[in-house]
């Protein structure tokens, strides 16, 4: 299949375009440049352009997202209009062009953030009603509105509610946790949190997967694609045990997150790599 990829240089992107070229996919980047350590087509593409000029594929994924560097949530800075115009209406106006081409599927990389951050300690599941408390969340939620709306026997959809993605995406040195790291083995005070994961690679696996299913027969569908619920304390106590240091590690967290239900994903045959790949994740990463 030819296979086009918004975000291809970013992080998830790196993990998503890897996969489909290991899958023995052609693989066009779309962007403002070509990701130069990796074998991709290119052709140019922005969200701020309001007809986005497609070639002609079979699936396109889309990853991209204009925030703020380091945030996702509040990347929206001091610009919320532009935020919104590029994110929600960029996306409306790709998804459109991607139909227009012919293209065959579209898989949007969407957010737990849809959910809202207020379910504390809750089981999330993807027919609830979403509710959204940030810019963010609702951005997302947008773009799923879009594509569903798009969809009919000729183009069919694929939502992921992705959590946090961790790992070292292909091409990359740095990952979401480098800083993380580097200050709690300097001594420094981390504050405390807890989260949910999901190694890159289980998330890409996700999508080859959907993909050979073939949306499972539905002209739209949506996931939750989630691994772990992972506590900094548990996080860098285990780095502190690799590394033989006897740093001490933050206190638990007291605000617990949603826990995503991916029992629909997981029936499909997925199976992430739980604390074993958190484990091997760590065994690679080198000194800081």
């Amino acid at each position: 299949m030819h296979v086009l990829i918004t975000g291809a240089g970013g992080t998830v992107g790196r993990f998503l375009a890897h996969r489909m070229l290991t899958e023995g996919h052609d693989v066009t980047s779309l962007g403002r440049a070509p990701v130069a350590d990796m074998p991709l087509a290119f052709s140019p593409f922005d969200l701020a352009n309001p007809v986005p000029d497609l070639p002609r594929a079979d699936v396109l994924i889309h990853c991209a997202l204009h925030h703020a560097p380091g945030k996702f949530r509040g990347g929206e800075g001091t610009d919320p209009d532009r935020f919104w115009r590029l994110n929600v209406d960029g996306t409306k106006a790709l998804f459109a062009a991607a139909k227009a081409t012919s293209c065959r599927h579209a898989v949007f990389v969407s957010s737990r953030a849809v959910y809202g951050d207020h379910r504390g300690g809750e089981t999330l599941r993807e027919a609830d009603e979403p509710a959204p408390d940030t810019l963010y969340g609702e951005a997302k939620l947008a773009g799923e509105h879009q594509l569903s709306d798009l969809c009919d026997e000729a183009f069919c959809g694929i939502v992921l509610r992705t959590t946090g993605v961790y790992g070292v995406a292909p091409g990359l040195r740095e990952h979401k946790w480098s800083g993380l790291f580097d200050s709690f083995l300097s001594g420094n005070r981390i504050e405390p949190r807890c989260g949910t994961e999901v190694h890159g690679d289980d998330l890409a696996a996700a999508v080859a997967l959907l993909l050979k299913q073939g949306n499972t027969g539905k002209r739209f569908d949506v996931f939750n694609v989630s691994d772990l619920m992972l506590d900094r304390s548990d996080l860098l106590g285990m780095l502190a045990s690799l590394r033989a240091v006897g740093i001490e590690v933050p206190e638990k967290s007291s605000r617990i997150p949603g826990e995503m239900d991916t029992a629909r994903l997981r029936a499909l045959g997925w199976k992430p790599g739980g604390v074993q790949r958190l484990q091997d994740f760590l065994n690679t990463c080198s000194p800081v």
